[in-house]
């Protein structure tokens, strides 16, 4: 397994990003820890989060997942072992969101102060703020930087047009660009991604990171009948892939999975892995066992033969 450099940065990981959307909804800190150590004990260096994980579950309030991984980064004293990444931009409650330079300002401080660090490695703009020119958001990240407060910065969930326009007012104005990207993408969401931004992103080397990408579970093959969706607080959407072309994927998967004697989980990874676009899939787990099937992901060399199965039987 080898480490994969992360866009135009300094920052190299290994093909695989853990999602830290699980802490504090579907596991609890004392597994979130057991997962985070089976990782980074795997050998595994790349943690993904964001500031309003998991403010959905009733009770919480944005930061939970921060909070444990904060919390497990100070225990461990493996801060400079691990490339860490969170986001901003989400809807907080309260008026809390957008991309406006003294919320950015605020939102990086919360964000440090809950995740027990001074620095972050990568700092996301995890949704689009259309009221907000994009040039005061890449000043804001500009003064950030300056500060020794985050390394780089990312993108996700904003549209082709506004990365275009992003990375052209960086070079215009001599601001940060984004190096990094996270797009929803997978072998069952594919069309957004590749018929307009995946250009983009080959075109300015930029580090693509995918979410979703097990499809909330149902590339792992778990979920192939309405008895199945109760398996998982996610089965309920499970449904949503229950038509031709969900089937067909999970068939091509398996497929693949016993010529190569692993899971399906494993092998849509795999997929993604080996995408000249990608730099690291992000996955969650929220059991040691799931973590078998992601880790053993990058050691998959899918030959071409299964590649050009599973493109072909997952073409929308």
């Amino acid at each position: 397994m080898e480490k994969r450099q992360l866009g135009n940065t300094d920052l190299h990981v290994y093909p695989i990003a853990f999602g830290g959307n699980v802490f504090g909804w579907t596991i609890n800190e004392k597994q979130s820890f057991d997962i985070l150590n089976g990782f980074t004990n795997a050998g595994f260096n790349f943690i993904d989060t964001a500031d309003v994980y998991s403010r959905w579950v009733p009770g919480n309030e944005g930061g939970e997942s921060e909070k444990i991984i904060g919390k497990w980064i100070k225990e461990k004293k493996n801060r400079h072992d691990i490339v860490l990444t969170t986001k901003v931009g989400s809807d907080m409650g309260n008026g809390k969101k957008g991309l406006k330079k003294d919320y950015i300002f605020k939102a990086v401080e919360d964000s440090l102060k809950r995740l027990k660090t001074d620095y972050l490695d990568l700092y996301q703009t995890h949704f689009d703020d259309l009221d907000t020119p994009v040039e005061e958001t890449l000043e804001a990240y500009d003064t950030l930087i300056k500060q020794g407060k985050i390394r780089w910065i990312g993108a996700s969930n904003i549209s082709v047009e506004r990365l275009k326009e992003s990375l052209a007012t960086s070079a215009e104005k001599g601001l940060p660009s984004y190096e990094t990207f996270q797009p929803h993408y997978n072998l069952y969401e594919r069309e957004a991604f590749e018929n307009g931004l995946e250009p983009v992103c080959l075109g300015h080397n930029l580090g693509v990171i995918t979410y979703y990408s097990l499809e909330s579970g149902f590339l792992t093959g778990k979920y192939r009948s309405k008895e199945d969706l109760n398996k998982s607080p996610r089965g309920g959407k499970m449904e949503n892939y229950f038509n031709e072309r969900g089937f067909r994927i999970l068939e091509a998967l398996d497929v693949v999975a016993k010529e190569y004697n692993t899971t399906p989980a494993s092998v849509a990874l795999a997929w993604l892995i080996q995408r000249p676009s990608v730099s690291a899939p992000i996955v969650s787990a929220t059991s040691l066992s799931q973590l078998d099937s992601i880790i053993q992901a990058p050691q998959l060399n899918l030959d071409a033969n299964s590649i050009a199965l599973l493109t072909a039987n997952s073409a929308w």
